[in-house]
């Protein structure tokens, strides 16, 4: 059973920097996304990426967080770089455990799109 387990998080001020981690044995080959939660705020997808690195990002990353994975450590990663007040959230990281991935879009950051979660880790940004 696939269980991801993420690192990482913590609490900086806005123009800062934090890099996720993401351990999960055995997902290469699958689909792998984060996606966030903030107080009050339905799950959002923040970024996804497929087996051969190609990525995706909500409109509000975009240029700030960057997504990727070392396949040999198991390890997916999300860079997030310029943080704002907003990104303030509880960050999951999933998989869709079903088949292989080849292919990045709008599709793989839908919460439902996804079939393992992590327990998720807090990123708090101050202004």
């Amino acid at each position: 059973q696939v269980q991801p387990v993420e690192s990482g998080g913590g609490s900086v001020q806005a123009g800062g920097s934090l890099r996720l981690s993401c351990a999960a044995s055995g997902v290469s080959n699958n689909c792998m996304g984060w996606l966030r939660q903030a107080p009050g705020k339905e799950r959002e997808g923040v970024a996804m990426i497929d087996s051969p690195g190609r990525t995706a990002y909500v409109d509000s990353v975009k240029g700030r967080f960057t997504i990727s994975k070392d396949n040999a450590e198991n390890t997916l990663y999300l860079q997030m770089d310029s943080l704002k007040p907003e990104d303030t959230a509880m960050y999951y990281c999933a998989v869709h455990i079903t088949g292989g991935c080849y292919g990045a879009g709008n599709w793989g950051l839908q919460p439902t799109w996804y079939n393992a979660w992590g327990q998720g880790t807090q990123v708090t940004v101050s202004s």
